[in-house]
Parts: C-alpha cells; sequence; structure tokens
C-alpha cells in the first residue's frame, strides 16, 4: 500500500490543483467563490467515503474505539488531510477566517495526524469527520445564496434551519454519544481523548454562536411578521373609514 506520507501529499497537490483549475475557469469570479466550490466538493466526498467507512465497512465507532486503523480507514484520512492543509494555507494567506475556526482546522490536521502516525484511533476520527462534514454543505449554501442575492427567501430559511438542526442533532446530540464512548473506552490513548474533548468544546463554541444567531434571526422574522400585520391592520382600517 503507498505510504500514508505520499497519500497526502497527492491529495494535497490534487486540491490545490483542483481550485487552480476553478479560478482558470471562473476568473470573474472571486478566490473565495472558487475556494467554496472545492470546499462543497470535498465535504460531499468526505461525507459518502465517512459514511461508508463508519456504517458499512466499520468497525462501529461506537463500540470500537481505539482500534487499529483499516486500509480505507487510512486513505479516506489522507485526502481529507490534504484538504485540511490547503484549507488552512488558504485561510492564513487570505485572512478570512476568524481565530476559532482556525483552531478548529489545526485540531482536525493535528488528529488526523495522530490516528496516521498511531496506526490506530481512525475509527472515531472518521466518525467526527462525518459529524463535522455533513453539516459544511448547508454552510457553503447560505454564504452562495447570499452571494446571488438569495438568501432572504424561503430556500435561505430553509438552508439555516437544516443547518441549525444537524449542527444541533449531530455534532453537540451524537458528538456527546460519541465523546461519553471514547472516554469510558479503556483502548484509545489518553492524549486521543484529550483531542476529543478538545474537539467537542470547539463544536459548543461554534453551537453558542449558531443559536445567537438563530434567535436574533427569528426575533427579526417574528417583528416582520407583527409589522406586516400591524400594516394590514391599518389598511383595512383606513378602508372602513373611507366608505364610511
Amino acid at each position: 500500500m503507498t505510504s500514508p506520507l505520499l497519500q497526502v501529499a497527492c491529495s494535497l497537490i490534487g486540491w490545490f490543483s483542483l481550485y487552480g483549475s476553478f479560478c482558470h475557469l471562473n476568473k470573474n469570479r472571486s478566490y473565495e467563490w472558487n475556494c467554496r466550490i472545492v470546499t462543497v466538493i470535498h465535504g460531499f466526498l468526505i461525507i459518502s467515503l465517512s459514511a461508508y467507512v463508519g456504517f458499512i465497512d466499520g468497525p462501529w465507532p461506537f463500540t470500537h474505539p481505539g482500534s487499529l486503523n483499516t486500509a480505507l480507514q487510512v486513505q479516506v484520512l489522507c485526502l481529507t488531510l490534504g484538504y485540511f492543509i490547503f484549507d488552512l494555507c488558504w485561510c492564513v494567506y487570505f485572512q478570512t477566517e476568524r481565530l476559532l475556526m482556525l483552531v478548529h482546522h489545526l485540531l482536525s490536521i493535528l488528529g488526523i495526524h495522530m490516528a496516521l502516525i498511531l496506526g490506530e484511533s481512525a475509527t472515531e476520527v472518521n466518525a467526527v469527520l462525518f459529524g463535522s462534514e455533513i453539516t459544511n454543505p448547508f454552510l457553503q449554501a447560505r454564504w452562495f445564496l447570499r452571494e446571488m442575492g438569495h438568501y432572504h427567501s424561503f430556500l435561505g430559511d430553509l438552508v439555516d434551519f437544516l443547518f441549525v438542526a444537524l449542527f444541533t442533532s449531530v455534532r453537540i446530540g451524537v458528538g456527546a454519544n460519541l465523546l461519553y464512548c471514547e472516554l469510558v473506552s479503556p483502548t484509545p490513548r489518553w492524549f486521543v481523548k484529550v483531542g476529543g474533548v478538545a474537539m467537542y468544546i470547539v463544536s459548543w463554541v461554534f453551537m453558542i454562536s449558531i443559536w445567537r444567531f438563530a434567535w436574533r434571526k427569528s426575533v427579526l422574522k417574528y417583528q416582520a411578521w407583527q409589522g406586516r400585520g400591524k400594516r394590514i391592520s391599518n389598511r383595512q382600517g383606513n378602508n372602513h373609514i373611507k366608505t364610511k
């Protein structure tokens, strides 16, 4: 089997090449637009691969944390490690992300690298990847809708709802169960468990920001609905006075 280092190098070159191709084809679009297209492709690819690894190929992460890595798990981790290195370099160069997102990328890189070096725990790392990436398409859809001027619509509201619902249920709800299984199992190394706790804390920091956003948007929607209701009542009242 090809060494993990070579696989990561090929993955990194592949993601940079894909990004360069989009920049060449979409010269009228911004660099961020093309980078986010690459992000969407990575998201759908890793969701599919990590789902197959976790639900079909196995082993099951809730019962076998810390187990030895399989060849397929290594390939998936190498593929996504190359992407995270590419995306981190892009974010640092263009300075588009806040510190929290950079910390998330660094923790992801360290976690994947650790699983590859140890030759174990790819099972739970792969599960974390699935939980992290399953919300990514909706996050990117919000950005593209905003760029195209279609965010303030029913479609934008639907994307926001699905994003918040998936983040809360999968990354916080299912993630808590996975972290519990990781902590109570005697198999994973202690520093792997510490890494899992760190990733879950980052998810909660994201979750607090997302809930605040959802609350503000809900309040604004409610106020706009109230305002429309008052305007309709005023018009009906004025029409009633005129008819008299």
